[in-house]
């Protein structure tokens, strides 16, 4: 084979070689499959469904609000405060406080909600679960006690009985209610939302607004969403509808 020929295919070789090794990477991991959330800091995200299933008891949506409403308030469970050494701000602090997944029964976080006298939590004069939840918690955990959450939000929706006063019953009843009231306000019934409402003092707290108490107290900010559905609540007349 003559020289320049050899040259040629020799240079020939090495390009292909240099575009095989181009088209060699490592995939990317999805956040959260390695454990970590995709930040490294040992928090797995919860994967998010984007409509709600009426059978499933989503975590996020229904079972922390619950809980830091009801039970991570001060002199309880919040991260300050914490009784008995108990936390029920996060989905892992809240499963190591006696959850057996599948098993409500033997959850004690699950049978100290219908307990009497001094070992029911809430605990008196605090008001105690309601059977619907405690049948919300109940579910949960007899669905494995899931770390999940859906997009249940819709800003179309801002009546009171349909957004407003779920909203203020999962996030704000634990500590605004008649034998707790926080700041002075009962959100446990349409007239005192329609009360601090008045008072001006609703959306700045659930606005994080400066100069305003940061509300849900102890808890992660209202999603947009359903800030969106409050805002158009009050402007449409903060109506008992």
């Amino acid at each position: 084979m003559k020289p320049k020929l050899l040259l040629i295919v020799a240079l020939l070789g090495i390009l292909v070689v240099m575009v095989l090794n181009a088209c060699v990477h490592e995939l990317p991991v999805p956040p959260g499959t390695d454990g970590t959330g995709g930040g490294g800091g040992g928090t797995v995200t919860p994967p998010v469904t984007p409509t709600c299933s009426a059978d499933t008891v989503y975590f996020q949506n229904s079972v922390l609000p619950l809980l830091n409403s009801s039970c991570a308030m001060s002199g309880c469970h919040d991260a300050t405060s914490h009784r008995s050494g108990i936390i029920l701000n996060s989905y892992a602090s809240i499963t190591s406080a006696g959850v057996k997944p599948g098993n409500p029964n033997g959850s004690r976080i699950y049978t100290v909600l219908s307990a009497t006298g001094g070992d029911r939590m809430p605990p008196a004069p605090n008001a105690a679960f309601t059977q619907a939840q405690k049948d919300i918690v109940s579910k949960w955990i007899s669905q494995g006690a899931l770390n999940n959450s859906c997009n249940a939000c819709d800003t179309a929706t801002f009546t009171f009985a349909g957004a407003v006063g779920p909203i203020m019953n999962n996030y704000c009843k634990g500590c605004h209610n008649p034998n707790s009231l926080g700041g002075g306000y009962d959100l446990s019934t349409y007239a005192g939302v329609k009360a601090v409402v008045a008072s001006g003092r609703l959306m700045g707290s659930i606005n994080h607004t400066a100069g305003y108490s940061a509300m849900p107290l102890g808890s992660s900010q209202l999603s947009s969403c359903q800030i969106t559905q409050i805002q158009k609540w009050i402007d449409a007349g903060t109506l008992n509808n």
